[in-house]
């Protein structure tokens, strides 16, 4: 373990698999305690029990994050079990692929719950945690990092929705950077191309049969480059701050 981060505390959403699992693992090898947020309470476990196996500490908080109440409890958790937040990372997101012609519209409310209204949802009951320990914590600086997307920045057919939900991350983010750059919380939308995750595979069979070969990234980025890249930015020293990281597979075109 490294101590860039000794004496913090992160609530990580999405840590049940991923790029959030990946991000709470990589920040307790860095000496930070950890707050696992997701639904799958069982995979959230296992992922706690690797971070005890760094030799971190990890807390479990199983919440549905599309609803205002699952984030405020997952924030309440998370101070109650650490007694204090340092760094939040927004990494819960669905993608569910398919036209607009005839989408189910319950995916939709989903995609704009979890990846738009989550993030929101959580960093809003967060924010006042993370001023205090701007204020007067151990390193005079809080952080919350939004995983959006390159489908936050470019839209492309069969996403519509979720690009809306993208977008509507970065905006979301560089408003409330704006508000809070002079109070010492930083603020950084990290928007990853193409990662080999379980993502791709959650939209109905016969999308993924009719989109089956249509795009080519070459290798992806892993779960594990993401996260290191958000450990990148929240382990910069107080007078800098890093807003946004695009990351691609050197392959990918679009």
């Amino acid at each position: 373990m490294s101590d860039a981060l000794t004496g913090t505390t992160a609530l990580v959403t999405g840590a049940s698999s991923g790029i959030g699992e990946a991000t709470a693992l990589a920040l307790a090898a860095e000496g930070a305690r950890v707050t696992l947020v997701a639904r799958r309470g069982d995979r959230l476990l296992k992922v706690a029990e690797a971070v005890e196996a760094l030799g971190g500490r990890a807390f479990v908080a199983e919440a549905d994050l599309a609803t205002e109440a699952g984030a405020t409890t997952a924030v309440e958790a998370a101070l109650a079990a650490h007694g204090r937040l340092d760094v939040v990372v927004n990494a819960a997101g669905v993608l569910l692929l398919g036209p607009v012609d005839g989408a189910p519209t319950e995916e939709w409310h989903r995609m704009i719950g979890v990846n738009l209204l989550g993030t929101a949802f959580v960093t809003r009951a967060a924010l006042p945690h993370l001023l205090r320990a701007a204020a007067d914590g151990p390193r005079r600086v809080a952080d919350v990092v939004n995983v959006s997307s390159l489908g936050g920045r470019v839209a492309t057919p069969n996403t519509a929705l979720y690009n809306a939900a993208k977008f509507g991350v970065n905006g979301f983010s560089e408003a409330l950077r704006q508000e809070v750059a002079r109070r010492h919380v930083r603020v950084c939308v990290v928007e990853p191309g193409f990662v080999a995750t379980e993502l791709p595979t959650h939209s109905r069979p016969e999308v993924l049969a009719a989109l089956a070969g249509g795009f080519d990234p070459g290798t992806p980025l892993r779960p594990e480059d993401v996260a290191g890249t958000i450990v990148h930015v929240v382990t910069r020293p107080r007078h800098m701050a890093i807003g946004e990281v695009l990351l691609r597979p050197a392959e990918q075109l679009e």
